[in-house]
């Protein structure tokens, strides 16, 4: 019995050294990161600043690939597939794993085959009108629209998107119906938003800036479950209207059966990256907040969010395109 215990006790420590040298040496070659849209967009510059500081910290390269399409279902497969051994990294937005899902069938699946690392970033969402729109707050956008149950139409980025999600999601909770005109990306919403052939859209705040500095579009609030700490004074939808709210988040992950040591490595050196003040201000001049989170704080978000926006789509008859 003794012996038999001692030779227990070598396989454990075995196991434990082997897992303390893994840590000790990871990461030993270049790591790609994979951005499932074009470059340029939230996702694209929160990837790209990430990648830079572990690259330096690490030295040890950390690329940024971006491989978009099938509604970022594209890229997030790719790493899915991947080996399970620390150096393929997807950064995702909520969609992929909160709303995806509930429109169609999946290449994967968001609960078993992805380890998720950490929440990184959220990308605030504003709720803007066309000038044309006599509201300039949420009470008045919404009598507005019961009034006119004809002359109000929101744009999106496509069937499912967050923009439309949102939107939809006012439409039940005020008991109006602004009519839903998807595009394919944000970019074409912005600009007939400004020509005035959209009246209303709730979309990113670092896309639409730049034209309510303007004063081509008018700010009505935020959309998120809090103010933005650039716009202190601009209330959220929610205190309007209670329980919309529309928080955008990112993060990264790997595919499923990372040894657990490479997920805390990982994740510890994230966070680290996110806090350095020069992170931050580089993100929060962009429209964007860093935020990072533990692995099972991020779990735990996937998982209301699903519950929440598969509600959501269910009520508002929501298909994929």
């Amino acid at each position: 019995m003794t012996r038999y215990l001692f030779i227990i006790g070598m396989c454990i420590a075995q196991v434990l050294a082997v897992n303390a040298q893994a840590q000790n040496t990871y990461p030993s070659r270049a790591i790609k990161f994979i951005v499932p849209i074009t470059p340029g967009g939230s996702n694209d510059v929160v990837a790209r600043v990430i990648a830079q500081k572990l690259s330096e910290q690490w030295n040890q390269s950390v690329t940024v690939d971006n491989r978009p399409g099938a509604g970022m279902n594209l890229g997030a497969d790719l790493v899915a597939k991947s080996p399970a051994d620390g150096y393929t990294w997807l950064l995702g937005a909520n969609n992929i794993f909160v709303t995806n899902p509930h429109m169609g069938k999946m290449p994967f699946d968001v609960f078993k085959d992805f380890t998720p690392i950490s929440q990184v970033a959220l990308v605030p969402f504003v709720l803007v009108v066309h000038p044309s729109v006599p509201a300039k707050n949420v009470t008045e956008l919404v009598a507005y629209a019961k009034a006119n149950p004809d002359k109000l139409n929101f744009g999106s980025s496509g069937n499912g998107s967050p923009q439309q999600l949102a939107t939809e999601m006012l439409n039940h909770a005020a008991g109006i119906q602004m009519q839903h005109v998807p595009y394919k990306g944000a970019l074409p919403v912005i600009t007939d938003l400004i020509g005035g052939r959209l009246q209303v859209f709730i979309g990113a705040v670092n896309s639409l800036l730049p034209h309510i500095k303007d004063g081509k579009l008018r700010l009505i609030a935020s959309a998120g479950g809090k103010r933005i700490s650039s716009f202190p004074d601009l209330p959220t939808i929610a205190e309007t209207i209670p329980g919309v709210e529309l928080d955008v988040w990112l993060g990264v992950f790997m595919p499923a059966g990372v040894p657990k040591d490479i997920i805390n490595k990982v994740n510890g050196d994230i966070v680290r990256v996110l806090q350095l003040p020069e992170v931050k201000a580089n993100l929060n001049g962009q429209g964007i907040e860093a935020a990072p989170s533990s692995p099972e704080a991020l779990t735990n978000t996937i998982k209301e969010d699903y519950a929440r926006w598969g509600k959501v789509i269910k009520e508002a008859n929501i298909k994929a395109d």
